[in-house]
């Protein structure tokens, strides 16, 4: 079984900038997707010291919050 992870702790611009983001991710439908992942990928890279981030996790993250925003 996994540690569970410290959450991660952004301020709030960059939480805007994660909701926005994912709300456009979810509005397109072809590959300007990667390019809206690839943004937040480098994002919340800044604000991860553990583990590694990956393209993938971030795409996943969209779609598990896909109801939320």
């Amino acid at each position: 079984m996994a540690m569970p992870r410290k959450p991660l702790e952004l301020s709030t611009a960059v939480a805007r900038a994660f909701v926005k983001d994912m709300r456009a991710f979810h509005s397109e439908r072809n590959a300007k997707r990667d390019e809206i992942a690839l943004r937040q990928l480098h994002a919340l890279k800044q604000h991860v010291t553990a583990g590694t981030l990956r393209l993938f996790d971030v795409m996943g993250m969209f779609e598990a919050m896909k109801d939320h925003a």
